[in-house]
């Protein structure tokens, strides 16, 4: 026979401040995503008392330097550069990441520097263009064209990575 277990209770201000303290030790976010997470946990568990203030504890959060959304987007930016994703990729997860239009702005000059090398490493990773089997197959240089693009590169740039025939034709991308 198994019992059932009880609800949790409510929440109240101060849980939802210990939710909040225990989320942004365990995890790099930003304000977004910790209103977002509290949002959710509110609609689970319900909430006892006033209205809660969810993003003025997000911003409570930040003015005591747990949140920082612009350190989150220059690692996250990093991060993804680093596993070869182009610009376009890299500015969609940082709007899904919830990160400020003025963060992600200040970001655009390093994410735009680090394309040509982004792209190279990707296409190491994959095998596309000279670091792959030569091949003169078009339907093979359309999906690695296509895959360079779903990884988000620009068309000239993806387009010059796939063409190549050797890495010597490569060093003005870097």
């Amino acid at each position: 026979m198994r019992q059932e277990r009880a609800p949790p209770p409510p929440l109240d201000t101060a849980a939802l401040e210990r939710l909040a303290l225990r989320y942004v030790e365990r995890f790099a976010t930003t304000r977004g995503r910790l209103a977002d997470y509290l949002t959710r946990k509110i609609r689970e568990r319900g909430w006892d008392g006033a209205g809660p203030e969810v993003a003025a504890l997000a911003q409570r959060m930040a003015d005591l330097g747990y949140v920082d959304d612009r350190a989150y987007a220059e690692s996250k930016a990093a991060a993804l550069a680093r596993r070869g994703l182009g610009a376009r990729r890299v500015t969609m997860a940082l709007r899904h990441a919830r990160v400020g239009a003025a963060d992600a702005e200040a970001l655009s000059p390093d994410i735009a520097a680090r394309a040509g090398d982004a792209a190279l490493v990707f296409a190491r990773r994959k095998r596309i263009g000279p670091f792959g089997p030569p091949s003169d197959d078009r339907a093979l240089r359309d999906r690695q064209l296509a895959a360079m693009l779903r990884a988000g590169h620009g068309f000239d740039l993806a387009r010059r990575i796939v063409n190549a025939r050797s890495e010597d034709e490569l060093p003005e991308l870097e």
